[in-house]
């Protein structure tokens, strides 16, 4: 049976390359950014026999099937916004006391798109790429809620993004409305890193039951259905380890870059029922900020009850007010409003840190994860629920 894959190949010890741009062909993309090593994406319907063969190749860094992606979609949205004119998001992570807005720092969120007449965009260069067949706009909304979270202007006198001094951003409309591929996933990260992208924001996970029945309606049995979309499901985690392993080499040389991505709403923490899943793919990859989203409590911040557990590090994802799709404002609960927020913050400590002659992937990695911290959670917060805890804005 031949399933489509897609193969990872890093061509070359890492150097300094000359200019370049993108050039689409019949096998994927092939990436020669100024600066950064050659990495190619490349495309074949194959056997897992054949997999295997191509996986010993020495120049292939990963190889794995493509599976269905889909939006980690808000557990609640309200469209009346909320009468504070701060965000309580971006007051509890510090940005509004911050004397960083991100000026400088080019960001990127691969989402559904974004609403380009939306008020909270006025006047950013907005650099759009549509890997999806639908209109280039926003349709969905998501997109351009967490876009507003990250660099969002004031609207109607509220604020309602982390880094409103961003003036470049890049969004990657890599989900439509049946969703998308890890495939276009990979080739949107790769997009935004060769566009120059400090930071990449994702609310995307792996549809695992999505992918299990495609190979049952192609006439698989469900027990063998199962098993291959399992080893599927490991051979992406690779995957994405994989190229996250690659953006980091880079930024050792020149031009940091950290991939944040939202740890999943499936877990369950009420009444009803109390269970909890773990942070899910691409997030749950190595070298991957994974988010989990926090509400705010009498008594502190606590973890929502929909937050996958085993995330990195937590933000605010609850009732997080910001841009709505077609103008004006709305509310929506998830962890994929928890992780603008860390892209955002993320974008001030590379304002912060860019100046610095040891600027590396590693020192705004650390610099990042280190901000967290567990001071204003409520009493009794699990550890593995919350992470290194609430990320915070540099204050000096």
């Amino acid at each position: 049976m031949k399933i489509k894959h897609v193969i990872l190949r890093q061509v070359g010890p890492p150097k300094t390359a000359t200019p370049g741009g993108v050039r689409r062909g019949p096998g994927g993309v092939t990436a020669k950014p100024q600066g950064f090593e050659t990495v190619k994406i490349e495309y074949e319907e194959i056997t897992a026999p054949r997999a295997a063969v191509i996986a010993r190749n020495s120049e292939i860094a990963a190889i794995a099937p493509v599976l269905p992606m889909k939006l980690i979609a808000p557990v609640t949205t309200d469209k009346t916004p909320a009468a504070s004119e701060t965000a309580w998001g971006v007051k509890a992570v510090g940005a509004d006391s911050s004397p960083f807005n991100g000026d400088g720092i080019i960001v990127a969120v691969l989402d559904t798109g974004i609403d380009p007449d939306h008020p909270a965009f006025s006047g950013i260069n907005l650099i759009r790429r549509n890997f999806t067949t639908e209109s280039d706009d926003d349709i969905n909304g998501h997109g351009t809620h967490c876009a507003g979270t990250i660099f969002g202007r004031d609207v109607s006198g509220k604020r309602i993004g982390v880094a409103t001094g961003v003036t470049t951003a890049l969004i990657g409309k890599i989900l439509g409305d049946g969703g998308g591929g890890s495939d276009i996933v990979l080739e949107g990260i790769e997009w935004a890193r060769q566009n120059g992208a400090n930071v990449i924001s994702m609310s995307i996970g792996i549809d695992f039951p999505g992918y299990v029945k495609d190979l049952q309606d192609q006439g698989v049995p469900v027990d063998l259905a199962t098993s291959m979309a399992l080893e599927g499901y490991r051979a992406n985690v690779h995957l994405f380890e994989s190229l996250a392993s690659m953006i980091k080499a880079f930024g050792s040389f020149r031009h940091p870059c950290l991939l944040i991505a939202a740890a999943g709403n499936e877990s369950k923490r009420d009444v009803n029922a109390d269970y909890e899943i773990a942070v899910s793919p691409p997030a749950v990859a190595e070298g991957i900020v994974s988010v989990a989203a926090l509400k705010n409590d009498q008594g502190g911040f606590s973890i929502a009850p929909f937050s996958n557990t085993g995330a990195i590090v937590s933000a605010p994802g609850v009732m997080i007010l910001s841009a709505k799709n077609g103008g004006g404002l709305a509310t929506m609960s998830g962890t994929s409003m928890a992780t603008p927020h860390v892209a955002g913050v993320a974008a001030l400590w590379a304002q912060k840190l860019k100046n610095s002659p040891a600027f590396t992937y590693t020192q705004f990695m650390n610099s990042l994860i280190s901000s967290a911290t567990t001071t204003g959670l409520k009493a009794g917060f699990d550890p593995s629920d919350v992470g290194s805890g609430l990320i915070r804005a540099p204050q000096v």
